[in-house]
């Protein structure tokens, strides 16, 4: 007979029996029994400063790591905290999985402390349940992590009601089954191999759904095949690696414009490319995607497939049989590039005070490694970043998304810190960005995760003062106190921190950071007049 145990040894053994890790989280009476069995089943239990972080740790653990995230947030308040972390994993299609504590069933009605129903209000953002019988609790929460990893993947959330979880029963826990993944077609295939054999100034652009279909080394043979430039965004960055011949990120605004054939795989078209509806009349469009319904449906499309995108790539390097000769392509786009980056140089080397924060990534570029995780928190400093810093693997560069809520770089840190325990993990903040979780730097700090933090400090909300200043002729609700010691910040937390205000400092300051092993700080004063040149905007 199996033994009787309390329902958070259900959550536990679960988790387990799905590969899970690490349980983010912050303390609540409701959830002790998730502790406590999670303590025992060795799970690591990371507990941080807000459950908005615990939700964004979640997501970043199962970005970069391409498994479930887990995160337990008590009831009330927690779940209501938890919220913008749960619908930035929907728009990302993040496979976590939220547990929440609940009031008891017994007492519904009678007003327990923090007694809300969270499921009507959580269902719009995630697939969400209350469990009543502490028996099934394993297989429910199997199911939810299955779901969970699913395509179109997304967050999932359980809730608990006290007597669910501290009530013992005998229980079952099932072996996870495999994730179902839609099937492909071969008509389709065939259909899109002629467009590419057709084309001429084919382009690819890849993004976040190709690194957690685990396609990119398919990508990289269906591109050496082909001959196609590929350009990526979101999580999709790294797939190919950035000084690959093939991979291109400059010119992509002029790639589109002249292009005949544009296949955009993994990533939804959305403001980020236009809406799908900026390209060029007579060019052939291709939309291909982990799952039907994830095909955009406001296109018109020559051709669109929800599929294993691995399976796709593989198929269609198979399928083309005469690659489209796009050696005048290839050195068009070539010097498009070229051009782009030269136009950069000067910033990048700026001498001028106060700092442009392009000095700061030509400075940062030189010390990161490779393989380094850096992580973007911010607007206008975060949108230089995606510009100007290279990703030369899949899975090293993490930002909000297309939801685009700050907060979430330092749960992004700690979960890019326990997954690559040994390489470099930058987090770079705005200022703006650091006010919404300022305070997990002591989580940082308080779980030894060396993270080197580099501030671009403006003392502005960029992204908004000089959009509205050049609407409306003036700005409110746009400044910050300036030059405010984040870096004393994070020296009463306990751990290091310089401020930088002369260009030439940066270098240096960059350095002692990476080479402190600590978690560190580094706050540069940049210029608030700087307007980052932004092309796409709210719609």
């Amino acid at each position: 007979m199996p033994e009787a145990l309390h329902g958070g040894f259900a959550v536990s053994r679960a988790l387990k029996a799905l590969g899970v890790e690490n349980l983010f989280t912050l303390s609540g009476g409701h959830i002790f029994p998730i502790f406590d069995g999670c303590h025992n089943d060795g799970i690591r239990i990371v507990d941080v400063r807000h459950e908005q972080t615990a939700g964004y740790a979640a997501e970043g653990w199962s970005r970069l790591t391409r498994s479930l995230g887990v995160a337990a947030v008590t009831a009330g308040p927690g779940v209501t905290n938890v919220m913008s972390p749960l619908a930035q994993a929907g728009f990302n299609g993040a496979p976590v999985l939220t547990l929440a504590g609940r009031a008891p069933m017994y007492r519904w009605g009678q007003g327990s402390l923090q007694e809300i129903d969270h499921v009507p209000f959580v269902a719009p953002l995630a697939g969400a349940r209350t469990l009543t019988d502490t028996t099934t609790v394993a297989a429910e929460v199997i199911a939810a992590g299955l779901r969970a990893l699913t395509p179109p993947r997304g967050p999932q959330f359980l809730d608990f009601p006290l007597d669910v979880l501290f009530n013992a029963a005998e229980f079952e826990v099932p072996e996870p089954g495999a994730v179902d993944v839609a099937a492909g077609n071969d008509d389709d295939i065939a259909r899109i191999a002629r467009l590419i054999e057709g084309s001429t100034r084919p382009v690819v652009i890849a993004g976040s759904n190709v690194w957690l279909d685990r396609a990119e080394g398919l990508l990289r043979g269906f591109a050496e095949a082909t001959e196609i430039p590929i350009y990526m965004n979101g999580q999709g960055r790294g797939c190919l690696p950035a000084d690959h011949r093939l991979a291109f990120s400059r010119s992509r605004s002029a790639a589109v414009r002249d292009a005949d054939l544009v296949i955009v795989a993994g990533t939804p078209m959305d403001f980020r490319l236009g809406f799908g509806q900026g390209f060029p009349s007579g060019c052939k469009i291709v939309h291909l995607e982990s799952h039907p319904d994830l095909v955009a449906g406001h296109v018109e499309l020559d051709a669109g497939m929800g599929a294993s995108l691995a399976w796709i790539f593989e198929s269609l390097t198979g399928a083309v049989e005469t690659a489209p000769d796009t050696k005048e392509w290839l050195g068009r786009l070539g010097e498009a590039e070229e051009k782009k980056r030269a136009a950069a140089a000067a910033e990048l080397h700026a001498d001028a005070q106060p700092i442009h924060p392009m000095r700061i990534y030509g400075e940062l570029t030189k010390v990161l490694d490779r393989d380094a995780v850096v992580i973007g928190d911010g607007g206008d400093f975060v949108s230089y970043a995606g510009r100007e810093i290279l990703s030369y693997e899949g899975g090293r560069w993490l930002d909000p998304g297309p939801f685009g809520c700050l907060g979430a770089g330092p749960g992004y840190a700690i979960a890019a810190r326990l997954a690559n325990p040994e390489g470099q993990v930058c987090l770079l903040y705005g200022d703006g960005a650091l006010g919404f979780a300022g305070m997990e730097l002591e989580a940082i700090v308080r779980h030894k995760l060396p993270v080197v933090a580099v501030v671009g400090n403006n003392g502005i909300w960029g992204l908004e003062k000089h959009p509205m200043r050049n609407m409306y002729g003036y700005d409110v609700a746009a400044d910050l106190q300036p030059g405010i010691r984040y870096d004393r910040m994070m020296e009463a937390f306990g751990g290091e921190g310089e401020m930088v205000t002369e260009p030439d400092e940066i270098g240096p300051a960059l350095k002692r950071a990476f080479d402190s092993g600590a978690p560190y700080l580094v706050n540069i004063l940049t210029d608030p007049a700087i307007a980052y040149p932004r092309s796409a905007n709210l719609a």
